[in-house]
């Protein structure tokens, strides 16, 4: 078994900076440019004050109050003809701006055409629910307060979709630790088999970057049935991996790793 580290507090030391490669932005063209736009631009200015506007990559994006969220998506819908909500969610600003930037995707089938709508909210602030418009917004929304803690005001059932009830943290935050923090280190074993347990049993080990294959600790030992803690035989031959049971299933190709090929050529 590997050694622990403690991860205590892992989460308020935030390890985000600006080292990564940043993508140069997509060329952007004028709203007046797409005649579509331009009329549905002209409508939605009418009625609300918009921020920011732009066409990209054949649609056209749109900044509004947050406060605004709700009558905007009400009016694509009823008068532009934006009728479906095919996504929503949010990007983590925290490090640089203090909050969220969060999205909603809609799309006209009669227009063929797509409106992105863009609000930022801080990160302690909330957001109406648009659940009420479009059903689809129901289990997006409670995906956005799950992974990233945005609260939706008016949302039927706000809770967590895919993390548990008790979970803490935020899981697609960028400060939120790749391998989990102190809590989700000790999260099963403590609901399985009680805090006393922790000493017999050890942390739960969440670097999915490291498989052994012949750890007899944690029964990664693919192709051999061995006893807990026995130690490995160097001399052993090798088993090949093949992910699927004695017989194969109808109709599937079972996994030979003897048969694949490894491809280095990643434009392919």
């Amino acid at each position: 078994m590997r050694p622990y580290t403690p991860k205590d507090d892992v989460q308020k030391k935030s390890y985000y900076t600006d080292r990564y490669w940043v993508a140069p932005q997509v060329p952007k063209s004028d709203v007046s440019e797409d005649a579509v736009f331009a009329a549905d631009h002209a409508a939605l200015r009418a009625h609300f004050e918009i921020l920011e506007d732009y066409i990209q990559r054949g649609q056209m994006v749109i900044y509004i109050h947050p406060k605004d969220n709700y009558a905007v998506l009400e009016f694509l819908r009823d008068h532009c003809g934006y009728t479906q909500l095919s996504e929503l969610s949010a990007i983590d600003w925290i490090a640089q701006r203090g909050g969220f930037e969060v999205f909603y995707q809609m799309l006209s089938m009669t227009k063929k055409k797509r409106i992105r709508v863009k609000c930022f909210i801080g990160e302690h602030e909330a957001i109406n629910s648009v659940e009420k418009l479009f059903r689809s917004a129901d289990w997006s929304e409670r995906e956005m307060y799950d992974m990233f803690g945005i609260k939706v005001n008016n949302h039927p059932f706000m809770k967590r979709i895919l993390m548990p009830d008790d979970w803490e943290g935020f899981p697609l935050r960028k400060t939120y630790p790749l391998q989990g923090d102190e809590f989700a280190a000790w999260y099963e074993v403590d609901r399985i088999f009680g805090k006393e347990a922790r000493d017999i049993i050890g942390p739960e080990i969440r670097d999915t970057a490291r498989v052994d294959r012949y750890d007899t600790e944690r029964f990664a030992q693919l192709g051999h049935e061995v006893p807990k803690g026995s130690t490995f035989d160097p001399n052993q031959p090798k088993t090949p991996l093949a992910y699927q049971e004695e017989g194969g299933v109808f109709l599937i190709e079972g996994f030979d790793e003897t048969k694949s090929k490894i491809i280095s050529d990643r434009k392919r």
